[in-house]
């Protein structure tokens, strides 16, 4: 089993296990993989140092440790999984409080605006050149990319 350390386009950080280099390849070139949190599947692997398990030999101690964190700070790495578990949250909520309106976006957003119908909080998709006709006509919209659900069944 190969554990490889994957980054998207927008930065957002992820382990991939793949039984093999090969198997990651081939799941790469196919376009399989994706982004647990945007859904972007433009992917590229991170400089990692492999771990071999080879009997009898020691492991050979760094070269230079790093300093610890100042006292009561936490380290850049606790920061950056702290801000993702953050932003996990909100989106969490934010999908939770929100009615999907799937491709009906633009047409919802405009009804809700002009009094046609109850204020609610909606999200759906909108291309964005629907979301920008939408700003100009005095709608506030935002774009959120999230990854997709679960196509079938779970266990």
């Amino acid at each position: 089993m190969k554990v490889l350390n994957l980054r998207c386009e927008h930065e957002h950080g992820f382990e991939g296990w793949f039984a093999s280099e090969d198997d990651y390849r081939d799941q790469l070139e196919r376009g399989l993989l994706s982004c647990p949190l945007c859904a972007s599947a433009s992917i590229t692997r991170l400089p990692s140092a492999p771990r071999l398990n080879i009997s009898g030999a020691q492991p050979t101690p760094a070269a230079e440790p790093r300093p610890p964190a100042e006292p009561g700070r936490p380290s850049q790495a606790a920061l950056a999984a702290q801000l993702q578990s953050a932003l996990q949250a909100v989106v969490h909520d934010l999908v939770q409080r929100t009615e999907d309106v799937g491709q009906r976006f633009p047409e919802e957003a405009r009804r809700i605006h002009y009094g046609e119908t109850e204020v609610r909080g909606i999200r759906g998709q909108a291309t964005p050149e629907e979301r920008e006709a939408l700003r100009d006509e005095g709608i506030e919209v935002f774009a959120l990319p999230l990854a997709p659900g679960p196509s079938g069944p779970t266990h």
